[in-house]
C-alpha cells in the first residue's frame, strides 16, 4: 500500500502524463503538407495510451535538479518520439512481427508497412527538430540532440536491436544479455535522465547521480518487461505475450529462472535509489518511478 507522500507523488505523476500527452498532441498536429494517412498513423502510435515511463524520467530528472516541468517538457516529448519510432519498426514483419501493441493493431496492420515506416521515420526526424527548435539556450539543445542520437544509434538502441534479432535461438550468458539491453533499453532510459538534467543545468554530482540511477532502473525495467512476457497477460499488457520464447529470444527469466530475475530486479532498484541520495529530497518522484517500475503488472 502506498503511503500517502508515494501516493501524492503517485498523483503527480498522473499530472505529468496530462502535459505530456498534451504537448505530444501539439507537436503532433501538422501542416496540411503531411498527407491524411501519415499523419493518421503518426498520431494513432504516438498519442496510444501508455505508460510515458522515459519522458516522466526527463521531467522527473529536471525537477530534481531544480527546474521546472515545463522547461524540460520538449525534451520529454523527443525522447517519446523516438521511442514510439522504435516501436513501430520494432513491430513490423522483418523485426519482431507483432500485431499488436498498447492494446491496439501496431501501426503497420493498422494502416500498412510502407506508412507504418514512413511514420516511424517522421518521428525520428521531428524529436531532433523540437530538440533543436524549443530548448534554450542553443548549447544546451546541441548538448540534447548529441545525446538523444547516440542513444537512438548504431552503438546503443539500434545495436542493441541487431542483436537482440541476431542472437534468436542462440545460447548466451548474462553478460551478452545485460550488454544487448544496456543499449536497446537502457540508453534511452540513461539519455531522458541526462536530457533532464542538461535542461535543469545539473552539476557534476547531480549529473553522476542521474546516471549511475539510469544504468540500473533501465535493467530493472527489462527485468520486468522479461517477468510479463512469462506470467503476464495479453488483456492486462496490451501486447502479445510469451513472444519471447516464440523467437527463442534470450531474456532474464530464461537464463537465471524466475525468482532469481525478481530478485536481481530488486537489488538493482535498491541500488538506483541508493545513487539518488546527492539529489537530497528533490529524488523522491524518481525513487517512486523506480519501485513502480519494479512492480508494475502492465
Amino acid at each position: 500500500m502506498l503511503s500517502c507522500s508515494s501516493a501524492l507523488l503517485m498523483d503527480q505523476m498522473a499530472a505529468a502524463r496530462q502535459l505530456i500527452d498534451a504537448a505530444l498532441d501539439r507537436y503532433s498536429n501538422f501542416s496540411a503538407d503531411c498527407p491524411v494517412p501519415l499523419r493518421e498513423a503518426i498520431r494513432y502510435s504516438l498519442l496510444a495510451p501508455c505508460k510515458r515511463l522515459r519522458p516522466m524520467l526527463v521531467l522527473l530528472a529536471a525537477e530534481a535538479c531544480g527546474t521546472t516541468w515545463e522547461a524540460a517538457l520538449p525534451a520529454a516529448c523527443a525522447v517519446e518520439m523516438v521511442h514510439t519510432y522504435s516501436l513501430i519498426h520494432d513491430d513490423l514483419p522483418a523485426m519482431d512481427d507483432d500485431d499488436l501493441r498498447r492494446g491496439r493493431p501496431t501501426c503497420h496492420k493498422a494502416y500498412g508497412e510502407a506508412v507504418a515506416i514512413l511514420a516511424g521515420d517522421a518521428l525520428l526526424a521531428q524529436a531532433f527538430e523540437v530538440l533543436a527548435s524549443d530548448i534554450k539556450p542553443p548549447a544546451v539543445a546541441a548538448r540534447c540532440c548529441a545525446t538523444l542520437a547516440e542513444a537512438a544509434g548504431a552503438t546503443a538502441l539500434v545495436g542493441g536491436q541487431a542483436d537482440d534479432l541476431a542472437l534468436e535461438h542462440m545460447p548466451g550468458d548474462l553478460a551478452m544479455l545485460e550488454n544487448i539491453h544496456r543499449r536497446k533499453t537502457g540508453a534511452m532510459f540513461l539519455a531522458s535522465l541526462r536530457l533532464g538534467g542538461f535542461v535543469a543545468g545539473a552539476d557534476e554530482a547531480q549529473q553522476t547521480a542521474l546516471e549511475r540511477f539510469g544504468r540500473k532502473i533501465g535493467l530493472v525495467f527489462q527485468i520486468a518487461d522479461d517477468l510479463l512476457d512469462v506470467e503476464g497477460s495479453e488483456a492486462s499488457l496490451g501486447k502479445r505475450v510469451g513472444k519471447d520464447s516464440e523467437h527463442g529470444k534470450l531474456t532474464f527469466p530464461g537464463l537465471l529462472g524466475i525468482e532469481e530475475s525478481r530478485h536481481r530486479a530488486l537489488r538493482l532498484t535498491d541500488e538506483a535509489c541508493a545513487a539518488l541520495a546527492p539529489l537530497g529530497e528533490k529524488r523522491a518522484g524518481l525513487e517512486v518511478l523506480a519501485r513502480y517500475v519494479l512492480e508494475r503488472n502492465q
